[in-house]
């Protein structure tokens, strides 16, 4: 092959991946203006709803703590109110909201473009593995988004809201800030329910091995630690629940791992035997 046909070769591969990048950010974008479309729903159902009280969370955790004969995790209110302090506060807020729905419901597609993008480099087998790979990296994601939702944010919101170094300071929270604690709380749970995904595709590559893992699984679960830390609350309470599916997600990427090399030792002693 001439170094011409090299470059052109190289140019084709960025094309693709420029189209790849462009659809994907259309879809956001659709997806955004359907959200935008629906203000009065994805501010007063869903992300504003966590604030109050009555949110489901905090009945689960008040009909738990009722289970052992006390009212210590009821709560009657969330002592602070929500404001904007800036002329296009709320226009800016409902912007980045809709952006950030339309990222989230446009993951599937995402994945999709990502998974043409990389196709012509796998074999025929895997190829076929495509709508398994869609189906579970969706659902993983969603899951997280889920988790970091009804988990993450309602423990984040009632620690920190009610928090009060002294009766005098009262909390008027900007609408940003609120913004920006839900969008990191289910944002970086949906990534990291990602985890067993990036596994397969490291072990697939040589780069992790079932042994790595498992001899590296206490520092793992020091770094999980320290994740859980950095997500939620500063209380030991708040950093377990978040720390528990986070190794569950480490050891089902053990497992994943484990079947991945045992396929191509089979595979390979296949070959040797033809």
């Amino acid at each position: 092959m001439t170094k011409d046909q090299n470059e052109m070769s190289f140019l084709n591969h960025l094309e693709i991946l420029r189209w790849t990048l462009i659809r994907s950010t259309l879809a956001v974008l659709a997806f955004g203006m359907v959200a935008f479309a629906m203000k009065d729903f994805i501010f007063n159902k869903i992300i504003l709803l966590p604030k109050d009280a009555s949110f489901v969370t905090y009945r689960f955790l008040c009909s738990v703590s009722q289970q052992f004969g006390t009212q210590g995790l009821c709560i009657d209110e969330i002592p602070f109110i929500v404001q904007s302090r800036t002329m296009a506060g709320q226009f800016s807020a409902h912007i980045w909201t809709s952006i950030t729905a339309g990222f989230i419901l446009a993951f599937p597609f995402i994945l999709w473009e990502i998974w043409k993008f990389i196709k012509p480099g796998l074999y025929p087998k895997e190829r076929k593995n495509a709508k398994s790979f869609i189906i579970i990296s969706s659902f993983l994601f969603f899951l997280g988004i889920l988790f970091g939702y009804y988990v993450i944010t309602p423990l984040s919101i009632n620690f920190l809201g009610a928090y009060r170094v002294a009766d005098e300071v009262h909390s008027n929270i900007d609408l940003s800030s609120y913004i920006g604690l839900l969008r990191a709380s289910t944002l970086s749970a949906g990534l990291i329910f990602e985890m067993p995904i990036i596994i397969y595709f490291l072990t697939k590559m040589g780069l992790v091995t079932p042994e790595f893992l498992k001899k590296y699984r206490k520092y793992a679960l020091v770094l999980v630690l320290i994740l859980s830390a950095l997500i939620t609350p500063p209380d030991v309470i708040s950093q377990i629940i978040v720390a528990i599916p986070m190794m569950i997600l480490y050891q089902v990427s053990i497992t994943i791992s484990k079947i991945i090399i045992r396929k191509e030792k089979k595979a390979q002693a296949t070959i040797k035997k033809v």
